[in-house]
């Protein structure tokens, strides 16, 4: 639920002008329609806004933030859920608490009064990103929850630090600047980002399971971090081998996700459920619709082509549980039709037009009057669901394994894994020296996009490239790899550890996630990534996760009683919209694009690429004796051309302060 906005002075005598906060709130409207609030603390220099998306105490004069404590010291601005908040709030009560509001974001004021910080953030169970602020220490913390499943973004200004829950919201602000940065213009075109990055020079997150603190020392912010919550798989000697009990696991894990699942159903409105052919969604609603008595609201997305389409099992499954099942079709063009809107809220460039699906559905969301849906997302990362995963077990965990059945996996591999080559997998074995060096290999699911960095390099303006010259960047998101964290980890863990610090928080959770969803005032909640439910997946022993060449093995037997037979003994499908050059009117829809933002006027005068060799990537694209495999490249490639030229017109051509001025005038916020 909900966006939060703030700044943070290096001198408290200054004054923060209180309309530029409501600006700040009133550009990220979609996120909180149902209302705003601001609070500054006079002679303090520290100011907060929210706009609110009322899902639980849906009164809003009671449950305004941003939050003050009763004595005035401690200040909150709080976006999401916390979960098994009832429990907590009785706990703290019967400790002599008083609560003003029945909001779950008020837990924190109390517990952090009582317990500090790091107790507070061990008791927060859900998806989450706050600013807090304490006079006493004259200190503000910007806090992120463990999976990255709620944005926050910083940057530092002449007066002090910015922070929001979008990039927009930070650039509503007069003093931050605009402007990509070289690297981030690179990693852009690569589609994988460093963590904590953007593509914006100066801007940063906050990373996922990481606190920010910001204290005030003699006029000037010192500025520090420090993790409180890690992706910790057990030492590889520390995993059941062929003792381990398989039932024991499979019980373990039914129960872990329906405790996650009823947790979040908790809402004072209703909540459904996204549904696509997959065990992910069609388990989540499968517990939802067996945890309640009503029939639970199924969204389905369609598509027009049949290697892509996965109705047919998700009507069997909304059948199954009876669900009220809504399917959105969606047609080749329809996606870059809507392209641009959905990039001014990614806020980043995306590979495949799935997130521009997702848009489009939460939109349909909305207009059926949902505020909440539960998610699949985070599945695949604590289950080995994707094929990356598959083939790094192969190649680095079953050196055991005789030759012939060896052979009889890669066999499968090779069938299995055509449809993702050229973008969830690289066209050919891909070798990061600093991936080696890190963690022994380089993984499969960041080699597609690492493969592309020659072509990247290429692509950017000659300006831009030189800055880059030197750079290597895969050395740069390795390097932000916890070493304690890979060290003596079985081969499919340490795959996974990357992935979920690289492509879960930085594509499915952002242009695949939060994004796409709240620009339609819609709530996703993603059960599998409840981190007691993570922690239990960590310990299941990686040949329970991947068995037999089967992904996911342990979720499938645990939802075995669920899943349509048809379902249950599928393998993984790639759930991505049909790449562009698979259908003539799709990639007539993008050649329109091209038109508009890469033409030689618009890349010359945003001055990010290179215009000559954009044109021949479009020519090596349209060669039909181009292989398949690397058009399906191409297509990840061009859209993101499109992206950073799209991004620059939204960000930095735009004036984003008086854009977001004009948009509090429109909904009548003021100061």
């Amino acid at each position: 639920m909900c966006g939060i906005a703030g700044v943070f002075h290096h001198q408290s005598e200054q004054a923060i002008d209180a309309q530029t906060l409501v600006n700040m709130a009133a550009i990220m409207h979609h996120r909180g329609p149902d209302g705003f609030g601001y609070q500054i603390k006079d002679a303090r220099g520290v100011g907060f806004s929210h706009a609110r998306l009322s899902i639980i105490d849906l009164d809003e004069n009671r449950a305004r933030q941003p939050f003050l404590s009763a004595d005035q010291r401690l200040m909150l601005a709080h976006n999401g859920e916390f979960y098994d908040f009832k429990r907590i709030r009785a706990d703290l009560t019967a400790r002599g608490a008083r609560f003003r509001t029945k909001s779950d974001s008020e837990i924190v004021l109390h517990l952090y009064e009582r317990y500090g910080l790091d107790t507070t953030l061990k008791s927060l169970r859900g998806e989450f990103a706050f600013s807090l602020y304490d006079e006493k220490e004259d200190s503000l913390y910007l806090v992120r929850d463990r999976f990255g499943i709620k944005p926050l973004y910083w940057t530092e200004t002449a007066n002090g630090v910015v922070f929001g829950s979008e990039l927009k919201v930070l650039f509503a602000h007069p003093e931050v600047k605009r402007e990509f940065s070289p690297q981030g213009l690179y990693h852009q075109l690569i589609q994988v980002m460093v963590p904590g990055s953007t593509a914006f020079e100066g801007v940063q997150q906050v990373q996922p399971g990481y606190v920010v603190k910001l204290k005030r020392v003699n006029g000037k912010l010192q500025i520090s971090e420090h993790k409180y919550w890690d992706v910790d798989f057990p030492l590889e000697h520390q995993h059941a081998g062929d003792e381990a009990d398989e039932q024991a696991y499979i019980e373990g894990v039914r129960a872990q996700l329906l405790e996650a699942v009823q947790h979040r159903m908790t809402a004072d409105v209703p909540v459904g459920c996204y549904l696509s052919g997959g065990i992910d969604s069609c388990s989540i609603l499968g517990l939802a619709a067996a945890s309640t008595q009503t029939s639970v609201k199924a969204f389905t997305i369609g598509f027009d082509s049949d290697d892509y389409d996965e109705t047919p099992i998700a009507v069997e499954m909304a059948e199954a549980t009876q669900a009220d099942h809504h399917i959105m079709r969606l047609k080749a063009n329809d996606l870059y039709d809507h392209f641009v809107k959905t990039l001014w809220h990614t806020e980043r460039t995306i590979y495949n037009t799935l997130g521009v699906a997702k848009y489009l559905m939460s939109q349909q969301v909305n207009q059926a009057g949902y505020k909440v849906v539960m998610t699949g997302e985070g599945s695949d990362e604590l289950f080995a669901g994707y094929p990356a995963f598959r083939k790094d077990m192969f190649l680095h965990g079953l050196d055991h394994l005789p030759e012939v059945e060896r052979l009889e996996w890669q066999e499968l591999l090779e069938k299995n894994n055509a449809l993702f080559k050229g973008a969830m997998l690289a066209r050919e074995e891909f070798v990061s020296e600093a991936f080696n060096q890190k963690m022994g290999f380089t993984p499969s699911c960041v080699q597609p996009w690492l493969s592309c960095s020659p072509i990247a390099e290429k692509l950017m303006a000659q300006g831009m490239r030189d800055k880059v010259a030197d750079y290597d960047p895969s050395a740069a998101i390795a390097d932000t790899l916890d070493d304690t964290m890979l060290r003596d980890r079985h081969p499919l863990d340490r795959a996974q550890y990357v992935w979920i610090k690289t492509m879960l928080e930085g594509q499915i959770l952002t242009w695949g996630g939060d994004r796409v969803d709240m620009a339609n005032s819609m709530e996703a909640r993603p059960a599998f990534l409840d981190h007691h439910l993570a922690e239990y997946a960590f310990k299941v022993p990686p040949h329970l996760r991947i068995k037999g060449n089967k992904e996911k093995y342990v979720l499938r037997e645990a939802m075995k009683g669920l899943l349509p037979e048809t379902l249950y003994k599928r393998e993984k499908f790639a759930f991505m919209a049909p790449p562009a050059h698979t259908d003539p009117e799709k990639w007539k829809a993008v050649e329109k694009l091209a038109d508009q933002f890469l033409s030689k006027e618009a890349v010359e005068q945003a001055g990010l690429l290179d215009y000559d060799e954009v044109t021949a990537t479009f020519a090596r694209h349209n060669d039909e004796q181009t292989p398949a495999e690397e058009r399906v490249q191409l297509d990840a490639v061009i859209n993101h051309l499109l992206g950073v030229q799209i991004l620059h017109h939204h960000f930095v051509a735009t004036d984003v302060p008086a854009d977001a001025q004009k948009r509090a005038d429109e909904l009548g916020w003021h100061a």
